[in-house]
């Protein structure tokens, strides 16, 4: 089985809003939108976690002009 390819915070953001799209279609199943739904709802946490790292590796200047981590 082929290890899945992590995707770019970016590249996320275009498979969420495909996601959307297909949710919103009239065309849509009850049952693929609940899988529409559940493959969104993990990316998004997937989406959430990349983003707290990169929140905890940014840098934060104080009062007398140093960088530092927060």
């Amino acid at each position: 089985m082929a290890e899945k390819k992590a995707l770019t915070l970016e590249e996320s953001f275009v498979e969420l809003d495909k996601m959307v799209d297909q949710l919103e279609s009239p065309d849509i199943s009850l049952e693929e939108s609940f899988q529409v739904y559940k493959k969104g709802m993990e990316l998004l946490k997937e989406c959430n976690s990349k983003i707290d790292t990169v929140e905890k590796k940014m840098l934060q200047m104080n009062k007398n002009g140093e960088l530092s981590e927060f």
